[in-house]
């Protein structure tokens, strides 16, 4: 329990917080991003084969 108060009250604790945060928020971002862009490539690459 003392750990999670110190994550949520202290500076440090915070900061790493907002970094995880953010880095769980960029793997979000990167995965859709890639996922759409895979799709679209596919799709390209089977309208030409046609």
């Amino acid at each position: 329990m003392h750990a999670l108060i110190d994550l949520f009250t202290t500076d440090v604790g915070l900061m790493s917080v907002a970094g995880i945060a953010f880095m769980l928020g960029m793997g979000a971002f990167f995965i859709r991003y890639f996922a759409a862009h895979i799709k679209q490539d596919t799709e390209n690459a089977n309208r030409v084969k046609r």
